[in-house]
């Protein structure tokens, strides 16, 4: 009897593990396909030439002169991919980063389409395996069901979908820094192994995006948390007196200075990897930096290239940008946008989950330990990114769901079975609120904003519309307007001729010669001077592409009245606003 009570209960283990292993593979499964599907159908969005033209320039000329306010580790992992598309580029180009990128894409013979997912292929390979990260963190903390909670709200999340399908460098420092904290937090049982990787994550993390630099004194008290707590495990009897505790402390002090050591050497290695000879002439007009800051960069211990690059991030910073939000363009930056904007780009069932899971782990004793490493860094680079000077997108705070899906994972903690029916049913309402936006996950928003096609009227830039349905907008003109009079008003990178997209700027003629159909991005209707403002008002909104371009009907004046043309086979739209 016990024997076949032995063979039963090691059959159904062994069930248990293969239906895990199965869900984990569906669900990363739908997001490869989610974000492959963007990467093919999505032209260049703002941001991806500059990245994609430096990544060339490391590959075929190994120079740093270009887009120095970025560390190499993220274009280097871009080179990965298009070192396969053997580009051609000019040698003698003498233009700047933004010139590079259109030079590259479109003027040297290359393919931008094939070279473009090339580009974006590293870096979805990377963000499924960042989900592996966070199943195995969040499975360390709450068990196998905990696991692949975090793992479905990371799957499911729209932003990191979105960002991830991209040649950027958002997800990329985000899962970097993640993979340290987890590697800290395992530091506990093995210190000796994954104390030296956790400095490798962190340099990679700081060595792909600066504003990772927050977040590295919390993780270097992280590592002496690690260390005070795996001393103790390993330490029978009693608790440790005065001495033991100084001794600890002395530990844990050393084991954070040789991460740090790892993590400046991972730094200086990707610039090395880039040229090893490291020439370097900082830029013409390179900001300046006084009082705090200039102190903090001058004694940094990363290469010159890095500090200069913190220098222009510094000039960013120091500049008058404008925004968007709730319908209200200003200029300025507000503290409080970051966290309108993930209230307003994040789905209803996540942010339960994450209120829960983030309440759970620090209530359930045996989740409160983990606080510290899952709660506090999401914490101080949000806290960070609100003093910044461009509201421009959810994608400066996008640790924030990398995070959070772990901490949701303390929901499962709960050991009631209304709980787990509850976790159940929001999990399912993000996949089902994530699957209703396919394929536009950049425009998303939930439903309590009335979703990706009402994005637009509450943010703009890179939380809706970032030049990436150009290629889209071709298609539809190709389809419903054909042979039409075009007044293209474009935001983005792509090149509209390159797409057969035949159109001249309304705004540089009399409104009096603009008539057929006026194509406006909505990130720039939504700052609109008064001269594009006036072309709008007066024109009828006739159509949309995806969710961040808006087509109008302008019709010519005769006799005074508009006369209001519409496609063949296409009834007038009563009920669409004009605005």
């Amino acid at each position: 009897m016990r024997q076949a009570a032995r063979r039963a209960g090691e059959g159904l283990r062994r069930h248990r593990r293969w239906l895990f292993a199965l869900v984990v593979v569906a669900l990363l499964a739908e997001m490869a396909v989610a974000m492959v599907t963007t990467a093919v159908q999505q032209t260049p969005t703002i941001d991806e030439p500059v990245y994609v033209g430096t990544a060339e320039i490391y590959l075929q000329q190994r120079s740093l002169r270009y887009n120095p306010e970025h560390p190499p580790l993220g274009k280097l992992l871009i080179a990965s991919g298009t070192a396969f598309a053997d580009a051609h580029l000019d040698r003698a180009f003498v233009g700047d980063q933004t010139e590079l990128g259109r030079h590259l894409l479109y003027e040297s013979g290359n393919d931008p389409w094939r070279l473009m997912l090339l580009a974006r292929l590293p870096m979805i390979v990377l963000t499924l395996l960042f989900g592996l990260v966070v199943l195995a963190f969040a499975r360390d903390l709450a068990g196998p069901v905990g696991g692949l909670v975090a793992l479905g709200l990371y799957a499911f999340s729209p932003d990191i979908i979105a960002h991830g399908s991209l040649a950027t460098l958002d997800v990329p420092m985000a899962g970097f820094l993640l993979t340290s904290v987890w590697l800290l937090w395992r530091a506990q049982r093995r210190p000796r192994l994954c104390l030296p990787l956790a400095g490798g994550a962190l340099g990679a993390a700081v060595a792909t995006k600066m504003s990772a630099l927050p977040a590295v004194p919390v993780l270097l008290f992280l590592v002496v948390l690690s260390v005070c707590y795996a001393r103790r495990t390993h330490s029978p009897g009693p608790g440790p007196g005065p001495r033991e505790r100084m001794r600890l402390l002395v530990l844990g002090v050393a084991a954070a200075l040789v991460v740090a050591l790892v993590a400046i050497a991972v730094v200086w290695a990707t610039y090395l990897a880039v040229d090893p000879q490291l020439r370097w002439a900082g830029p013409e007009n390179l900001p300046v930096t006084h009082g705090v800051r200039a102190r903090v960069v001058d004694r940094l211990p990363f290469p010159e290239p890095y500090r200069d690059g913190m220098r222009i991030q510094f000039g960013f910073e120091n500049m008058t940008w404008s925004g968007f939000l709730f319908g209200r363009h200003y200029h300025g930056s507000l503290w409080y946008y970051l966290p309108a904007a993930l209230l307003i780009k994040t789905p209803l069932g996540m942010l339960a989950l994450w209120s829960t899971g983030a309440v759970a782990t620090v209530r359930v004793p045996r989740l409160r330990p983990a606080a510290p490493y899952v709660l506090v860094p999401p914490v101080v680079l949000l806290v960070a990114a609100l003093t910044g000077s461009r509201d421009l997108g959810v994608r400066y705070a996008l640790f924030m769901p990398v995070f959070l899906a772990v901490a949701a994972a303390g929901a499962t903690a709960f050991r009631r079975r209304s709980a787990h029916i509850a976790t159940a049913a929001l999990i399912l309402l993000v996949a089902v609120s994530s699957l209703r936006t396919y394929p536009y996950y950049l425009p998303y928003s939930n439903e309590a904003f009335g979703g990706p096609a009402r994005t637009h009227l509450r943010l703009h830039d890179s939380n809706v519309d970032w030049g990436q349905d150009l290629g889209r907008l071709a298609a539809r003109l190709r389809q419903r307007y054909p042979d039409e009079r075009i007044w293209l008003v474009y935001k983005g990178s792509g090149v509209p001729s390159f797409y057969g997209i035949d159109a001249s700027d309304p705004r540089k003629v009399p409104p009096s010669e603009v008539h057929g159909l006026l194509v406006v991005s909505d990130s720039s209707i939504a700052k609109a001077d008064r001269r594009l403002a006036t072309l709008i008002n007066t024109s009828k909104r006739i159509d949309e592409v995806g969710h961040s371009i808006t087509i109008y009907r302008r019709a010519a004046r005769e006799h005074g009245a508009l006369e209001v043309k519409w496609p063949r086979g296409e009834e007038v739209p009563h009920n669409r606003s004009t605005t």
